[in-house]
């Protein structure tokens, strides 16, 4: 027999690795390389390893340590087997942890507490409506799969280290030697800089979810007084909103349209174009608009948030704040235009469910969604009907003809992540029933194609945002309403990928009407004139808007 390399072997020869005992060192050594590297994977995701290099991996894990020691002392199997079960769920939690609490500031610039769990199925949802039901049910069970076999390998590698140093002497004087230079490592002369040769990342991953959400669970009760404290809570309902009698009132959030849209070097000339040409089309036909900048509680998604703040009044910027929120009795924008006589709608058409917070909280008198509208189109993920379509059968059903006023919230969500596949604008007049579309998804890139790259991400971003604008656009040349008054504004940021690190929770928003009026009485807000709000313009909190409203439509005594 020969090698590879062609050196001759004498015959009936075994080679080391095939025999017990070299399979056994090479067990030992995978059970080693397990126990070492899979507790330090937290720390690895906390800290962004994976982009700033492997310092990460070099360490030694106490948790590793304290259950081959347990282990070694623990006369009974069953007992050691229980241990070493618990010591891989732990582990395996611990990386689960700081996988999602990285995925959460990626997308959503924020940490995640155990209280924002429901998130993730919302977060299911966006990966179903983009790779399909099949694919995300593929990706969820491989997910599973890895977690399970990283706590069966734990149990196993602690099972197995623990066995050959309760059988050999030198075994017990290795272990004992890394505790003692963890101990020496860790709490007497502690490295100055880089990552820490004692380590206790999966420790340290469940302290920081343990942290948040008490942090959260913490805010709960200054939340509650802000709802509390509400200087509009006793004002007649007739006499907050006597500015706007008569006005048809639109609030449209624009999915993820935030500050990098007007800024970002590779996205805003094309948004830009969209706005100056909107803005050229609406003063020919006799529309106004302002405009300045507010700061979101969200950023990245968990869109209803920005969608509470504006409405209350009040700086809603958890899920656990939400419910809250959502749970009392305070004033939304909503509640105070139909007590005041308006008819209120909303208009989400990304939902497919019974929104049961749109009638006990919001107090919406009709709550559309995607299953109401008559749309008979293709779907566009998660956004699955297009903007224009949204708005033409609003203004078909709402505002045509002789209406009480009306006052609806609108969700335009073609530019919602992933930004792909993405419609086109249609004539008005043929948007029919949204068959028009049929041709349109396989016209455009898939979501896996464009998630390939960050540039053609940011890229479809824009086309997005310039579609929904453009959506926008149509609705106010093809409504003749004299009384329209429109709110247009982002809900967030996009997420990191295209917002960039450490970018900033500002959103655009202007105000477009008919009505002289109506920028009158908005005159000290010192917005910026047109649709773009430029470096000059105010920053407001999202939660001041509410109260503004009020104090500037509101009866004078």
């Amino acid at each position: 027999m020969s090698t590879s390399a062609g050196i001759r072997i004498p015959p009936g020869t075994r080679l080391a690795s095939s025999s017990p005992r070299g399979r056994g060192r090479a067990a030992v050594a995978s059970a080693i390389a397990a126990l070492v590297l899979l507790p330090l994977a937290p720390g690895l995701l906390a800290a962004d390893g994976l982009a700033a290099g492997t310092p990460g991996l070099i360490g030694i894990p106490v948790e590793s340590l304290l259950i081959v020691m347990l282990l070694v002392i623990v006369p009974w199997r069953v007992v050691r087997r229980v241990l070493a079960a618990i010591f891989g769920g732990f582990v395996t939690a611990a990386v689960v942890l700081a996988g999602i609490d990285r995925g959460f500031r990626a997308t959503v610039g924020t940490p995640f507490a155990l209280v924002d769990g429901p998130q993730l199925g919302s977060a299911y949802g966006v990966l179903v409506d983009a790779v399909g039901a099949f694919s995300a049910e593929l990706i969820l069970l491989g997910l599973l799969c890895a977690a399970l076999a990283c706590a069966t390998a734990l149990a196993w590698a602690a099972l197995r280290v623990s066995g050959v140093v309760r059988e050999r002497t030198t075994g017990r004087a290795v272990i004992a030697g890394l505790a003692a230079t963890w101990l020496i490592a860790g709490v007497v002369a502690p490295p100055p800089a880089g990552a820490p040769l004692a380590a206790a990342a999966s420790v340290g991953s469940v302290e920081v979810a343990v942290s948040n959400t008490e942090r959260v669970l913490a805010a709960q009760a200054a939340f509650s007084r802000a709802v509390a404290e509400d200087p509009f809570a006793e004002v007649p309902p007739d006499r907050l909103l006597a500015g706007l009698r008569g006005k048809d009132v639109v609030i449209a959030f624009v999915e993820s349209y935030g500050r990098v849209a007007l800024e970002g070097p590779e996205i805003a000339p094309g948004v830009t174009d969209v706005l100056r040409a909107g803005n050229a089309s609406l003063v020919a036909e006799g529309y106004t608009a302002r405009s300045a900048w507010l700061t979101s509680p969200t950023y990245g998604g968990i869109s209803w948030l920005a969608h509470g703040t504006l409405q209350t009044g009040v700086w809603t910027p958890t899920q656990s704040a939400y419910d809250q929120l959502v749970a009392s009795e305070r004033l939304s924008l909503s509640r105070a235009f139909g007590d005041a006589g308006w008819r209120t709608v909303s208009d989400v058409p990304s939902d497919s469910e019974t929104w049961n917070v749109g009638a006990s909280f919001y107090h919406y008198d009709s709550l559309l969604d995607a299953r109401d509208v008559g749309y008979r189109g293709p779907g566009f993920g998660y956004a699955r009907i297009p903007d224009q379509f949204t708005l033409k059968h609003f203004a078909d059903t709402e505002l045509a003809g002789p209406h009480d006023p009306v006052m609806a919230e609108i969700d335009l969500v073609s530019s919602h992540t992933p930004w792909a596949p993405l419609p086109r604008l249609v004539p008005w007049a043929q948007i029919g029933d949204g068959s028009i579309y049929d041709a349109q998804p396989g016209q455009s890139e898939s979501a896996g194609a464009v998630w390939q790259s960050a540039k053609t991400v940011q890229r479809f971003y824009g086309q997005s945002v310039q579609y929904s604008l453009g959506a926008l656009f149509s609705f106010l040349s093809n409504v003749d309403d004299p009384n329209l008054v429109v709110i247009v504004l982002g809900d967030h940021q996009p997420a990191a990928i295209v917002s960039g690190a450490g970018a900033s929770h500002d959103v655009p928003i202007s105000v477009i009407a008919r009505d002289p009026a109506v920028f009158t009485a908005i005159d000290d807000w010192g917005w910026t004139s047109g649709l773009r709000p430029g470096d000059a313009s105010p920053v407001w909190r999202m939660d001041a808007f509410r109260d503004r409203l009020f104090a500037a439509f509101g009866a004078k005594p």
